[in-house]
């Protein structure tokens, strides 16, 4: 994580399986200014850094993959 990058903490509503991770992962990557993507299936937590997120987008990006984000 570069200085000027910021982290954010998402819990992630049904999840339940790797293909789940997959679709998340992939549909939050290709938001802007994103670069990494963690998620954790365990505890529905993703983790996004990169800088200037947009806290919108990336919940709807969580939206497109059929899923619901809070900001944790």
């Amino acid at each position: 994580m570069s200085e000027r990058s910021e982290r954010r903490v998402y819990t992630v509503a049904g999840m339940t399986c790797e293909h789940c991770v997959h679709a998340v992962r992939t549909e939050v990557g290709r938001v802007e200014g994103v670069e990494r993507v963690e998620v954790d299936l365990a505890t529905k937590l993703v983790t996004v850094e990169g800088p200037a997120l947009d806290d919108g987008r990336i919940r709807e990006a969580v939206d497109e993959a059929g899923y619901d984000a809070v900001r944790s």
